[in-house]
């Protein structure tokens, strides 16, 4: 059994060993899309599957009239040629043939074995068919399982001999939520609240008021920035930045309005076609702008229009379905069933996209030019303008009227005098008006350019044989969906961007059902550490299915018959008692269930790399919460883009607070990602990021000890302790530990600080100059009753509390 137990374990092995474990469960029928097909996919498909063109012996295993026509006689092992190639040992006839480089196990067969003697029961593809409601399970602790999501969970977990874990301590859960939902640490004083707070309601309250802070729409608005290849530069080529800022703020904006999730669907793909089209669903157009592009001398612009039309199926597809269609760029898909032409029928939809202006109109200045673009405010400062015009308004009005009031009688000499003394004075504003004409100015100026989407007369599409540019022997195509999948319902006498933003929301006649369940189950993976199908990405063949398939369509079902609405379907993943359990476990547990798929604990895993950041300017009271505005420039090393021409360029960090903004607004440089950025995984946004990797690399622990941004968090932290905490080292300890951990320090940590504190005291008492050195020379304390060397020796402590695994943790 323990075989089954690697690291490459997929759901059908995982369920083959509950099956070992748990005899009731052992005689529970086979399901064919949760434990054959992945068998299929994995070792069949590429050659018996939907690609027609490179289809052996013109057998389809992956449909269920060519299979039994062919290969499979329910029941009968023995007259099933499918079976007896599998268990052949002849090299001729074997299958999988050896040069495909696959070999079934010996669990894989035996459930095949098994599922041609339960009758080869085939059923349609999950991903494809419609969420149905299922009824919630019974289960024995009802008083565990409050919620719908629990007695799901609560039924698989003991079906697979497992029991659920118990809750977490008030302060881990505060924090965890508190991460989740914000991407920031909670404060002390929210820690102790909510400590002290003993209601039924304390962790709901909690919910509600960080789902109210901008904060949400700020942590949400970085998993969608890495869906959408979200980037402030071009990709290609010189990798010169381009105007797209107000675009991550109509993200974030979106979020915290909670604006409808199939509305903002409609926006970023056809906001430019919406009916009245706002300035905010205008500027929700740059998604269509987010792709690599160039205008390198001698490129082939309709090279490059191919290149962008496969960008746009692939982001589109994988974004809103969890499909890769795009491997059907060049031949069908070899796992499931999109068509070549599929491929660039879809790509059709945004054949009139405005975008080849920038192949001539490009420029190496930056930003470079990429028309059409517009200039805009933000929401807020269109608010205020609008404010602010609306009081300049009231007061000229209130000034003409006093002006026009009868004046006491004057001689002719007096008035003639008045006149004659306004003739060379400059006509001049009142104090107040000039305050407001000024603040008007200033919004006016405070304007950004942003890339969005006009539509043109749509540009002929073709089928490209074998993707080749050059080759315009395919047929031409117009916009639809792929041809399994029915038709999209065209608004005109073609289908718009608008029609299929429709289809993918629409849950009756559309895809809505399949976008939904791809939604909830990256919320699902945000809040619980992995998905409901770990696959984030792939709904097809080649994914994982879902281990809770009724759990994931009733999450569906619920997510769109309640106005798509993001924040309830957030809190109602948080408030269950599944997400309220401890993250530590048992070396039995991790045995039979070692990716946690059961739920029975809450996972742990470090912070994002935004969240690292963040977290360590929040815990040293340097960040700046400022919301929305252009990109910023945090520290970086030296020459890091000496290699980056076209222009040639010179980083210059910024110099004032936006040096402390939160991550989610630091400049993304495609080609040359920023060095803590890369070191914690976060992607380059040239494709579509769902889940991104999680390493532990010496690396990481080095840019948290020496990255600038880090030692000015650790000095700033130290200076905190200095002046916030009692003046004894115990309290200035038990203070640091609060503000980063929200805890106290245990006695062997206690000890190993505090000789570190004593050690590097004595090396900066006994030379001064150390400690400048250090805090870099002109750097000056807050307390001037705080010496250098005192304030060197607690950052070093400082440093060593923000490399701390368990800060830079999420449990």
């Amino acid at each position: 059994m323990n075989s089954l137990f690697r690291p490459t374990v997929t759901t059908w092995a995982l369920l083959t060993a509950a099956l070992l474990a748990a005899p009731a469960l052992a005689q529970k029928k086979l399901d064919y899309n949760q434990d054959v097909r992945p068998i299929l996919s994995e070792n069949c498909f590429y050659c018996h599957g939907p690609d027609s063109k490179h289809r052996q012996a013109d057998l389809r295993l992956d449909d269920e009239a060519s299979a039994k026509e062919y290969a499979i006689v329910p029941g009968d092992l023995d007259g099933s040629d499918f079976y007896q190639r599998i268990i052949s040992d002849d090299a001729d006839l074997q299958m999988p043939p050896h040069e495909s480089g696959k070999k079934l196990k010996p669990a894989e067969v035996a459930l095949l074995k098994r599922w041609i003697e339960e009758g080869a029961q085939f059923a349609p593809y999950w991903a494809y068919v419609k969420p149905q409601r299922h009824e919630v399970p019974q289960v024995d602790d009802a008083a565990w399982s409050q919620t719908g999501i629990d007695r799901f969970l609560l039924a698989k977990m003991q079906e697979a001999g497992l029991s659920h874990s118990p809750p977490a301590d008030k302060v881990t859960l505060i924090r965890r939520v508190t991460f989740d939902l914000t991407g920031l640490p909670p404060t002390p004083a929210e820690v102790a609240a909510f400590v002290a707070d003993d209601s039924p309601q304390a962790l709901e309250k909690v919910v509600d008021r960080l789902l109210g802070s901008k904060h949400f729409g700020e942590r949400l608005a970085a998993y969608w920035l890495d869906l959408v290849r979200y980037a402030d530069t071009v990709g290609y080529h010189g990798d010169q930045d381009h105007n797209i800022s107000p675009y991550r703020d109509y993200v974030l904006d979106s979020f915290n309005a909670n604006l409808p999730f199939d509305q903002f669907t409609r926006e970023q793909l056809a906001g430019d076609l919406l009916p009245g089209s706002t300035i905010d669903q205008k500027i929700a157009t740059g998604y269509n702008r987010l792709l690599q592009t160039t205008h390198e001398g001698g490129l082939q612009q309709k090279e490059y229009l191919a290149i962008y039309a496969a960008d746009r199926v692939r982001n589109v597809s994988l974004v809103w379905m969890g499909a890769t269609v795009g491997c059907a760029q060049c031949h069908d898909h070899k796992y499931d069933p999109y068509s070549i032409k599929d491929f660039y029928a879809l790509g059709a939809f945004f054949a009139d996209v405005d975008e080849a202006q920038h192949f001539t109109k490009g420029t190496n200045s930056l930003p470079t030019k990429r028309p059409p673009e517009i200039k805009v405010n933000t929401r807020r400062e269109r608010a205020e303008l609008a404010r602010l015009e609306a009081e300049l308004s009231q007061l000229r009005a209130q000034q003409d009227a006093a002006a026009k009031q009868p004046t006491a009688e004057v001689s002719v000499e007096e008035s003639a005098e008045k006149a004659e003394a306004k003739k060379p004075a400059d006509p001049k504003l009142s104090p107040e008006e000039k305050r407001l004409v000024d603040a008007i100015k200033s919004l006016n100026d405070a304007a950004r350019l942003t890339m969005v989407t006009e539509s043109i007369k749509p540009r002929e599409m073709r089928v490209l044989p074998r993707g080749n540019w050059l080759d315009d022997s395919g047929e031409i195509v117009t916009p639809a969906i792929p041809e399994f999948m029915g038709q999209v319902e065209a608004s005109g006498d073609r289908a718009t961007r608008l029609d299929l933003a429709n289809w993918l929301v629409d849950p009756n006649q559309g895809a809505g059902g399949l976008t939904a369940r791809v939604m909830v189950n990256r919320l699902w993976y945000l809040f619980y550490g992995v998905g409901l199908s770990k696959s984030l990405d792939d709904f097809g063949g080649q994914g994982e299915p879902p281990v809770h398939p009724e759990l994931l369509d009733n999450l569906a079902i619920d997510f769109y018959e309640n106005g798509w609405d993001v924040k309830r379907m957030v809190k109602q993943l948080v408030l269950t008692a599944a997400y309220q359990q401890s993250s530590q476990t048992t070396a039995e547990v991790r045995g039979i269930d070692p990716y946690n798929r059961y739920y029975s604990h809450q996972s742990r895993h470090r912070l994002s790399a935004e969240m690292v950041r963040d977290n360590a300017l929040a815990i040293s009271g340097l960040l700046n919460t400022s919301y929305g505005g252009p990109s910023v420039k945090p520290y970086q090393p030296e020459g890091y883009y000496r290699h980056l021409n076209f222009p040639q360029r010179k980083y210059h960090a910024d110099k004032d607070d936006q040096q402390w903004r939160r991550a989610v607004y630091v400049h993304w440089q495609r080609q040359f990602l920023h060095p803590m950025l890369k070191a914690f995984d976060a992607p380059t946004r040239e494709e579509c990021t769902a889940q991104r990797p999680q390493s532990n690399t010496p690396l990481a622990a080095l840019v948290l000890l020496n990255d600038p941004t880090f030692v000015e968090a650790a000095r700033s932290f130290a200076d905190r302790i200095l002046t916030e905490a009692p003046p004894e080292d115990a309290a200035r300890l038990d203070f640091a530990y609060q503000l980063a951990l929200s805890r106290t320090p245990e006695p062997q940590e206690r000890e190993i600080l505090t000789k570190i504190l004593t050690d590097n005291r004595q090396i900066y008492q006994a030379d001064p100059q150390a400690a400048a050195n250090f805090l870099k020379v002109g750097m000056q304390p807050a307390d001037p009753q705080a010496n250098a060397a005192e304030l060197a020796a607690w950052t070093q402590v400082a440093r060593v509390i923000l490399n701390l695994d368990e800060t830079i943790t999420r449990n």
